[in-house]
């Protein structure tokens, strides 16, 4: 992805390095892989269980931790690079997208943070992965994720950017009003039912992602051979029957909150070939 050089956000609020609590160190990759994938799939706060792990590392993990402190300060510096010039296409895109509608696009902020975060959504930490609020129209993001997003077997930076992309994606649709409609429903449905609803919001913020670099891609041309299939690994890389099946559970449709591999891929490129916010209603 030719990222490089390009406008950077404005609407970062860095809270890296801030104080999140005492004792915290580095854990396996593994264990963090089934903590992230368990925050994926459930969609809740997973804090708790990150905290038993990291408090029961070991002085080896703080060792590692300090020793690689200067290379990894310098990847996620990249990183937040990377994240700021991405926020920034999407902005750049949906103000025309939402101009040529007759509407005005609100940016949200993207908080960047270390472990464990604090918004209008309540607390949230790392293993939950990249979340948006809808009470502060604001995305959230540690880093780290980066690096679990390729353990999950989805490399590449526009992996990354599917991700950032999704997550304004809801922002999109909070903006338009369906992430309203949707709550409003949900409160009066069964778990079944609000589960399915949920499914349908993810699988469009999937189709407005890819709606997104439709509009990019014809304005700048940022993309490489092999971006899209990056970015179809990475939504293949987060649908709920993969995640179960990773955590060796039976694929229950019905606990499904984000959809199937299959179904999150089929959305994204219906928004990459389509470019059209109308073709990505998934409530019908």
């Amino acid at each position: 992805m030719r990222w490089r050089g390009r406008r950077q956000s404005d609407n970062i609020d860095d809270r890296r390095g801030r104080s999140t609590g005492r004792g915290r160190r580095k854990i396996g990759g593994g264990a963090m892989i089934l903590v992230v994938l368990a925050g994926l799939f459930f969609g809740q706060d997973v804090s708790n269980i990150l905290g038993l792990l990291l408090n029961n590392s070991g002085s080896q993990g703080q060792y590692d931790s300090q020793h690689n402190s200067a290379t990894n300060q310098q990847a996620n510096d990249d990183a937040a690079k990377f994240v700021s010039v991405v926020l920034a296409e999407t902005e750049d895109t949906w103000n025309r997208v939402f101009a040529k509608m007759g509407k005005q696009y609100q940016t949200p902020t993207l908080v960047l943070y270390s472990s464990v975060v604090q918004s209008a959504c309540g607390t949230s930490s790392a293993a939950s992965g990249p979340f948006y609020c809808p009470g502060d129209y604001q995305v959230y993001i540690d880093l780290s994720f980066l690096q679990e997003l390729r353990n999950m077997g989805a490399p590449g930076d526009f992996a990354f950017a599917y991700v950032i992309a999704h997550e304004v994606g809801h922002h999109v649709q909070n903006l338009v009003g369906v992430a309203g409609q949707v709550r409003a429903q949900q409160a009066r449905s069964t778990k079944a039912q609000g589960n399915a609803l949920s499914v349908r919001m993810e699988l469009q913020a999937d189709c407005l992602a890819g709606v997104w670099i439709n509009h990019t891609e014809k304005r700048n041309g940022i993309l490489e051979q092999g971006d899209i299939e990056e970015g179809l690994k990475a939504a293949a890389a987060v649908g709920d029957d993969r995640i179960l099946k990773q955590a060796g559970r039976a694929v229950n449709r019905e606990a499904f909150t984000h959809g199937s591999s299959a179904e999150r891929t089929k959305w994204f490129t219906r928004g990459v070939k389509t470019g059209d916010i109308q073709s990505c209603n998934t409530f019908t």
